[in-house]
């Protein structure tokens, strides 16, 4: 991609994806995560010819003034977003793919002292939202969401919801927010809002991959609640069954109490009816 293809596709994502910015001017004096960005070009390129020193400088230079660490190593995809990004650390053998979404305080870090590929590899179209941890040199898959304060220790399969710590995985290939449809008639609105000629293949395909980015990280299943929700469910019906049966008793009792009466009444009648005939037989025997 072209220098200024490239700068351009920078300040559109940011347009994209951030409600809240006003102008083209605002984006590039304003926005860290830009800055950030194009100073990591800079020390990576120091960094793949050699020059170490150089490269850490220029990323320290970033730190300081944007408060987020890239190290010069890290290899970072085209459409990469980063919003209100400070305390954001991205290790040095991290790779994110293109149309990454990274908020404020996310860490792609390393576990341990191990060399060699010890960051994790970041997919396409992936949202890492506040606060979450992602450690260990596994694969995050394209399309998925990490939710915030979310800590995640191992692989990520593509259009996967991660939360919790340790991170689990809650939604994996579940009803997608956009459909073909949706799709068209975004880009179509986007490519009109921007002057852009949704005619032009290569324009179509770049925005058809940018607009898939899902940014509704705060949209996320709670499992706990779930589980508590279920054990509520089943107490209910577990209180309704107890509910039927303290009923049937009381009618079998109600009916067994009849029943004993009834019984009871015909013992007696027979009684009477045993105790009348001896008498009888008394009366006869004395009359003869």
């Amino acid at each position: 991609m072209k220098f200024f293809s490239r700068i351009q596709k920078d300040i559109r994502v940011i347009f994209e994806r951030d409600p809240a910015a006003k102008s083209v001017l605002e984006v590039i004096l304003c926005y860290s995560g830009l800055h950030a960005i194009w100073l990591h070009r800079i020390s990576h390129a120091l960094f793949k010819r050699g020059w170490i020193v150089s490269a850490r400088l220029v990323s320290n230079f970033c730190r300081f003034l944007t408060g987020i660490e890239i190290h010069p190593g890290a290899t970072i995809g085209d459409g990469l977003f980063i919003d209100h990004g400070t305390g954001i650390v991205i290790g040095e053998t991290a790779e994110l793919g293109k149309n990454v979404t990274l908020y404020q305080g996310v860490t792609l870090g390393g576990t341990g002292k191990e060399k060699g590929k010890r960051h994790p590899t970041i997919g396409n179209n992936v949202v890492v939202a506040t606060g979450a941890k992602v450690l260990g040199s596994f694969k995050v898959g394209d399309h998925a969401k990490i939710g915030a304060g979310s800590v995640v220790l191992k692989e990520v399969p593509p259009h996967a919801t991660v939360v919790g710590i340790p991170g689990r995985v809650v939604v994996l290939h579940g009803k997608r927010v956009h459909n073909e449809e949706e799709y068209r008639e975004a880009i179509s609105e986007l490519c009109k809002a921007r002057g852009y000629d949704v005619n032009n293949p290569h324009v179509y395909a770049e925005l058809m991959e940018e607009i898939d980015v899902d940014l509704n990280h705060d949209i996320l299943p709670d499992p706990e609640r779930e589980m508590i929700e279920v054990a509520l469910r089943q107490i209910q019906r577990l209180e309704t069954r107890i509910s039927e049966l303290e009923k049937e008793l009381s009618a079998a009792r109600a009916e067994i109490s009849a029943e004993a009466m009834r019984t009871s009444s015909i013992e007696v009648s027979l009684t009477n009816k045993v105790d009348l005939s001896k008498k009888n037989d008394k009366r006869e025997a004395i009359d003869k």
